[in-house]
């Protein structure tokens, strides 16, 4: 049995392209973010969650090239400015003046927000049969659906 594509080899639609952009965005603004929750945290939990913040904003580095090489590479172009990200995101800025506790939710939230967006990237790429890419959004999904998972497990 074979299967058909909706796309050339080497390509993808533009409503992958718009999803998998959409997450670039968040990546972009959450990489960001992280390191100001890493920088700024105080508190009880300093260290541990200094460490996680890292541990988070590395991870996020890595999925943002991941994406964007992707994109590249079926003839998409990601977007590449803070004033495009901001423009799309999902995920805001951070406030600048939260609380521990608070970086922790506000992380969990940001990355189930994630999740479900990426659940809509998945099934734009199988319909345009880009499995690739479909592949690397369920890993990615995965993996946020752990931190989210670790970072509500963290809380009181």
């Amino acid at each position: 049995m074979t299967t058909t594509t909706k796309t050339k080899p080497g390509t993808t639609s533009k409503a992958v392209i718009e999803a998998v952009n959409k997450q670039i965005a968040n990546l972009g603004v959450l990489y960001i973010k992280i390191h100001n929750y890493h920088w700024f945290v105080k508190g009880k939990h300093f260290i541990p969650l200094h460490q996680k913040f890292q541990e988070l904003y590395e991870l996020v580095g890595e999925q943002l090239d991941e994406l964007a090489e992707r994109l590249l590479a079926v003839q998409g172009a990601p977007i590449a400015t803070m004033k495009e990200m901001l423009a799309i995101a999902s995920v805001k800025e951070a406030a600048g003046h939260e609380g521990a506790d608070d970086m922790v939710r506000t992380l969990a939230a940001d990355f189930r927000t994630m999740i479900g967006e990426l659940r809509e990237g998945i099934e734009l790429s199988e319909e345009a049969g880009d499995h690739t890419t479909a592949d690397m959004l369920t890993g990615m999904q995965a993996e946020l659906e752990k931190q989210a998972w670790m970072l509500d497990s963290s809380l009181d």
